[in-house]
């Protein structure tokens, strides 16, 4: 009997394809064939870091097939919010196209068993696909449960008038504090503010927002939804959610389970967007235990050059060590100037870097908390880690995943409102060393704890990957 066959779509930002590159290598050590499909867009991205495969850590792996097919966007002028934006559009579109093209030739290739799944990962045209050729659809959504449960109510928003906004003074008038206390499986005093950032939209035909909520509700025609959390973490919305997904599988996190699969490191297996620095593991390596604090914002957000100088002054005033990463594209529209003053007052303190092996960072004895965007990914790895975090949320549902970090699981805290050097200082001084921060701290290493038992043989990640 042929192996199982499953035609894994992420969608083409590192936020998704990792996650959906764990899930593959955690399928292809149960003796699944993969076909996993990448843009030739990042295709092009990673050849020019020159290296030797696509996806690193499965070159000459037999029974995993990599297939590069176009996005329908031009090549340049990626950057910032719109190139966002037409990319939920064009994945739609054109890729649409150029999926089936594939699927077509995959199900003609001699000697190559045939499709039994796709796996989309935020790409209900994949799922789409997968109907039109009569294969299983499996959703992945790479985001928290609680992400996924906010997602979801994008109909009912819209249903009790609360979105779209009626005026942009809503953004600012105390609008966003209603709390939504009707949602299945929420904590109590969540608020709009907490859903999505997508429903902060005047416009009823906002693209992002039409995006997404076609991403969540594809969860319902699908065979089964995938998600890369443990039971233990989000307990609640998982139990509500399972009411409408009784096909609802957590994974997570991945990174661990996929460590316990016998195939190698998770940490050999990633896709960066930008070149690596490695250098910055050397310098962490003369920095005392628990003491630098790492920034990143993520592949995604962006920063006006006036939040980049609040962010670099308050880092600067707060003291500490800082590992920071300054994306090429962090600031819209521009280069990232630094104030000299921020060079002058950092110096032997402070390492600047335009991207790094982040879970190695955050598994480096030196870090000691984590200002971040607040995106799954980062979340998870910072719990993995025992690190706490600052969470300055900026897209879709990091709002969501900030509310539960800083008031379910008391391993955060929230940069609110406009950024400012000197609130951005106290809460690092807070972070690194007061009585909140230490008390995050001892709060993320049970968390850590947790989802190490989830991953273990017996625990609930490792029960829902064996019996399923």
């Amino acid at each position: 009997m042929a192996n199982p066959h499953a035609v894994m779509v992420p969608c083409p930002t590192p936020g998704h394809i990792n996650p959906m590159l764990h899930l593959a290598k955690l399928l292809h050590s149960r003796g699944f064939r993969i076909t996993f499909v990448i843009t030739q867009y990042n295709h092009h991205r990673l050849l020019s870091f020159g290296a030797p495969d696509p996806l690193l850590g499965f070159a000459g792996v037999d029974g995993f097939r990599v297939e590069a097919i176009p996005d329908g966007l031009p090549l340049s002028g990626r950057e910032g919010m719109q190139y966002i934006k037409d990319l939920a559009v064009s994945l739609r579109k054109d890729f649409v196209v150029h999926l089936r093209e594939l699927m077509e030739r995959l199900r003609r290739s001699p000697g190559l068993p045939p499709v039994t799944c796709v796996v989309g990962g935020l790409m209900c045209c994949a799922l789409q696909v997968a109907e039109e050729f009569g294969v299983p659809k499996v959703l992945f959504w790479t985001t928290s449960a609680c992400g996924f449960m906010g997602t979801l109510q994008g109909g009912e928003l819209i249903r009790r008038g609360y979105v779209p906004l009626k005026d942009e003074i809503c953004l600012t008038n105390g609008y966003l504090e209603t709390e939504l206390d009707w949602i299945p499986g929420m904590i109590r005093g969540v608020r709009l503010r907490d859903i999505t950032r997508f429903i902060r939209t005047t416009d009823p035909d906002y693209p992002l927002l039409k995006f997404e909520m076609m991403e969540a509700e594809a969860g319902h025609g699908a065979w089964a939804v995938v998600l890369n959390t443990f039971d233990e973490l989000e307990e609640d919305v998982l139990t509500a959610l399972r009411r409408t997904f009784p096909r609802l599988y957590t994974l997570g996190p991945l990174s661990s389970l996929v460590n316990r699969s016998g195939e190698g490191p998770s940490r050999s297996i990633r896709l960066s967007l930008w070149k690596e620095d490695t250098e910055c593991l050397a310098w962490l390596d003369g920095r005392e235990t628990s003491s630098v604090l790492y920034v990143n914002f993520g592949s995604i957000t962006v920063l006006t050059s006036q939040q980049l100088v609040e962010f670099a002054l308050g880092l600067a005033n707060s003291g500490h060590p800082f590992l920071w990463v300054i994306r090429p594209d962090l600031v819209t529209g521009e280069s990232a100037t630094l104030p000299e003053s921020f060079l002058e007052k950092t110096a032997g303190r402070g390492f600047l870097t335009s991207w790094c092996p982040q879970e190695e960072v955050l598994a480096h004895p030196s870090i000691g908390g984590f200002l971040t965007h607040g995106g799954w990914n980062s979340m998870l790895e910072s719990i993995r880690n025992g690190v706490p975090m600052l969470c300055w949320p900026f897209f879709a549902e990091q709002p969501t995943n900030c509310r539960y970090a800083c008031k379910e699981w008391g391993i955060a805290m929230e940069i609110e409102g406009d950024v400012q050097r000197g609130h951005v200082e106290g809460l690092v001084r807070e972070l690194m060393g007061g009585p909140k921060g230490n008390e995050m701290r001892r709060s993320t290493i049970k968390w850590k704890e947790r989802a190490e038992e989830a991953a273990k043989c017996n625990g609930s990640s490792h029960r829902n990957m064996e019996n399923n």
